[in-house]
């Protein structure tokens, strides 16, 4: 047996010292490059560099079945204790995926596949399967690494201090500008929670991710329309107030689809899932207690009970018509401090939405890939919408294709 293995185990060394060498001869610049960073940006000779250095490549997998109990379930259970962020835990800017690998519905530190966050939010939080689908391959097809189907809830650092892609990575997935706790990426650290923007919420009309200096303009909104809970009314002064804050000093600011569907909907995500036993219509309060236990924390509040019901496509579509018509900001972007430019060409729809993620991620991909990293992108772009049931939202063309009619454009 042990002559039998002999030779793999040369074979293995060999392949290896051939790695190594190509990177030090060829790439510097990647060496110790993560397994779950997004290879946008990467030539196809760097692609099979670093291909040579992840222990597997499974490319895009099929999509997890949905759950079959979708009750009121306690969720912060003996099987998944609290277990505080320890060193090299990677945390993002959503709330909710940081408790979800603080309690071990996710990997603890930080770094999952889709079919992971998918089945996560549903046992965690009762997310709906197709808005769960929706998100998570919507971030993905940006911030994953579509050949070892990984990507990281937030972002770390290479040897080299590079900055290595996940949901923090300001771009074309869900968490951009105009976030409800945290910062714009112009105006500094978009990771961190903002005390001051959670305090606001507290008081204010706007919007929903964390940073300490932002906390308490959540606790503002709050405060001031709604009697000191998180309610519709304050979550949308909340929002209403950070886009109005970004379009004043943040020259790039950008609410062009996808960001404009988002960032109303995210709005709604601390009513939907950070109430326990929430009812089937959201119509239960968050108190602040609660809401700093998520954003600032990453942990479930004592005895949590995840909603009672799915929070899916019509439930979200419900509040997202609910805050848009308290806010009413179009889709546009900054074209310097102060001036917002309406995009007349954004109908802010999800047909819209898929096409220009679709196109956006072509730039960022080389147009002559290797055959596995083209494959593995367009299959997973058939999860974004294959929940919804919506074919005709789907393309039939390469995305490399489109990328070519950009060039000639």
């Amino acid at each position: 047996m042990a002559v039998s293995l002999f030779p793999r185990m040369k074979l293995q060394s060999l392949a290896t010292l051939v790695a190594l060498v190509h990177y030090a001869l060829g790439f510097p610049h990647l060496m110790n490059f993560p397994e779950y960073r997004s290879l946008a940006g990467l030539s196809p000779q760097e692609v099979r560099a670093v291909e040579r250095s992840f222990s597997q490549t499974p490319g895009a997998q099929p999509l997890p079945p949905p759950i079959n109990d979708t009750s009121a379930k306690l969720v912060y259970d003996a099987a998944h204790p609290y277990i505080p962020d320890q060193s090299g835990d990677i945390r993002g800017p959503c709330p909710g995926l940081n408790t979800l690998a603080s309690h071990g519905y996710l990997p603890h530190n930080g770094v999952a596949t889709p079919a992971h966050i998918i089945t996560a939010v549903q046992e965690g939080f009762n997310m709906g399967w197709g808005l769960a689908a929706f998100l998570t391959y919507g971030a993905f097809v940006v911030d994953g690494n579509h050949l070892t189907n990984l990507m990281s809830i937030g972002a770390n650092t290479t040897a080299e201090d590079e900055l290595t892609p996940g949901l923090n990575i300001h771009g074309i997935s869900k968490v951009c500008d105009a976030s409800t706790t945290r910062g714009d990426l112009y105006l500094g650290n978009k990771y961190s929670f903002n005390e001051t923007l959670f305090d606001q919420v507290g008081t204010t009309f706007c919007s929903y991710i964390f940073r300490s200096s932002f906390f308490s303009k959540l606790v503002d909104a709050a405060n001031l329309v709604g009697d000191g809970y998180i309610t519709v009314d304050s979550a949308a002064l909340q929002k209403y107030q950070r886009i109005n804050n970004s379009m004043e000093t943040n020259p790039t600011f950008s609410f062009d689809t996808p960001r404009f569907l988002t960032a109303y909907a995210e709005a709604s995500f601390p009513l939907a899932f950070f109430v326990s036993k929430q009812t089937v219509n959201t119509t239960v309060n968050v108190t602040l207690e609660n809401a700093r236990s998520f954003f600032q924390d990453h942990k479930y509040p004592d005895g949590f009970y995840r909603r009672q019901a799915p929070y899916d496509f019509n439930e979200v579509s419900v509040m997202f018509d609910t805050i848009f018509n308290l806010i009413g900001v179009l889709p546009g972007h900054n074209e310097g401090v102060g001036n917002y430019v309406r995009n007349p060409d954004d109908n802010g729809s999800t047909c819209y939405a898929y096409q220009r993620q679709l196109n956006l991620t072509a730039q960022l991909y080389p147009l002559n890939p290797t055959s596995e990293l083209e494959t593995a992108i367009k299959d997973q772009f058939g999860h974004i919408l294959s929940d919804a049931r919506r074919s005709d939202l789907r393309t039939t063309l390469s995305i490399w294709t489109v990328r070519h009619l950009l060039v000639e454009i």
